[in-house]
């Protein structure tokens, strides 16, 4: 069914909301004050979902879409290709703005900052892209809210040494998904799932091959899993298939935004928490010095190797593997200076919140890639003292809907 929607503000997650006969609907491929004829693409009984497919009357602040595989019914990677760069990063203002007022009930005007690294306005960026495998082993993109594959030659945004491997001509056969990394270092890899009981044709590849083993982690098979990324003057080891930042500029960005918060001061005392490899714990080690300490904590087992590894020349840096609040209670952390938190996409949560906020930290750096649950772990926060005192907002996802943010709470005097 199509329908003819007038579109207003932007929401959450790359939509656009619009509404008819009563109904909210969330537009995709659309821009706020656009008038679109809109397809249909999920009803529930509260809201619509819907594709943009006709523009009738178009935004100023449209732009065609870099990439030929972007559109309705197309590859669901990217948001905003049809948006400007500095449109983008205005939405994503908005949505941070609107997250912020309705979850912490925090009013305060959002800048997104755009990160170096990125070429051709947005393109060129991402360091890690998943290809999904059909049967015959030709791979390809997601479309959006789907399991169909959309074939791709080539991905705009993808980093030009991820492209360099050329796995998008090549045959997978056996395949269920596969996953090309490219390093600052140089390093490039290639990390193949197979499916379910069947064998997997690997073909030549100027990379690491890796396979995914489920449980058992990944096993290389040929080259080397760990890879090298660069920050600065120093170098940090990161197994393939651990988690890196993806856009090429986002780790240096963040570890200065991070300490630029922290302030953290010579003999203090700093958790980080969710420290993965350590990057942050490497900055904070080096400004507490020797008279101060770090305790990273991070719950998967092949990141605290790589921390361990990374951080081998800050004794004063120590990493622990498990969840954050059972690591907490088992070493009996009772207090610190300082805490910085980077937790997955669904935010600290409650129990994390609650059991942080006993620390009685002066200072806190959240560190977030959804200011859904970043704002929702806001108003948490706010019963035991803390304030939203700063925040900056990156955009380290160009053409898609994500964003980056960087908050300081600060713990109000009793």
């Amino acid at each position: 069914m199509s329908i003819e929607l007038t579109v207003g503000q932007v929401a959450n997650g790359g939509w656009c909301v619009a509404r008819h006969e009563g109904r909210v609907v969330f537009v995709r491929h659309a821009l706020p004050g656009e008038r679109v004829i809109a397809e249909i693409t999920e009803e529930t009984a509260r809201f619509l979902r819907a594709d943009a497919v006709e523009i009738l009357e178009a935004s100023p602040d449209r732009v065609t879409p870099p990439c030929p595989f972007s559109g309705p019914g197309r590859c669901g990677g990217c948001d905003w290709q049809h948006a400007s760069p500095e449109a983008q990063r205005r939405l994503k203002a908005a949505v941070v703005e609107e997250q912020l007022r309705r979850l912490a009930g925090v009013e305060r005007p959002v800048t997104v900052e755009e990160v170096p690294g990125a070429a051709d306005g947005g393109l060129g960026w991402r360091t890690r892209v998943q290809f999904a495998a059909d049967r015959d082993g030709s791979i390809g993109l997601r479309r959006h809210r789907s399991h169909e594959i959309e074939h791709v030659d080539h991905c705009p945004i993808a980093h030009p040494a991820v492209e360099e491997v050329g796995a998008e001509s090549l045959g997978w056969r056996g395949a269920e998904t596969v996953e090309v990394v490219a390093s600052s270092g140089g390093d490039r890899a290639v990390i193949v799932t197979p499916r379910p009981g069947r064998r997997v044709s690997l073909p030549d590849v100027d990379a690491a091959v890796l396979i995914d083993e489920g449980r058992r982690g990944t096993r290389a098979l040929r080259g080397r899993a760990a890879m090298t990324e660069r920050v600065g003057d120093r170098d940090f080891r990161v197994t393939a298939s651990g988690f890196w930042q993806v856009h090429p500029g986002a780790a240096a960005t963040l570890l200065d935004a991070v300490l630029d918060f922290a302030r953290p001061k010579a003999g203090e005392w700093a958790l980080d928490l969710y420290c993965g490899v350590g990057l942050f714990a490497a900055g904070l080690a080096e400004a507490v010095g020797p008279e101060g300490a770090v305790l990273g904590i991070e719950s998967d087992p092949q990141a605290v190797q790589d921390a361990r590894w990374n951080l081998r020349d800050l004794p004063q840096a120590v990493t622990e593997r498990g969840k954050v609040e059972e690591a907490l209670d088992r070493l009996e952390i009772e207090r610190a200076d300082l805490v910085v938190v980077d937790p997955p996409r669904a935010g600290l949560g409650r129990s994390v919140v609650d059991r942080v906020a006993t620390l009685d930290a002066p200072r806190i750096v959240y560190v977030s890639c959804d200011p859904a649950t970043l704002s929702r772990d806001v108003a948490w926060f706010a019963p035991y003292g803390y304030r939203l005192a700063d925040l900056r907002a990156f955009d380290q996802y160009p053409m898609t809907h994500h964003v980056e943010c960087v908050a300081l709470l600060l713990k109000e005097p009793a």
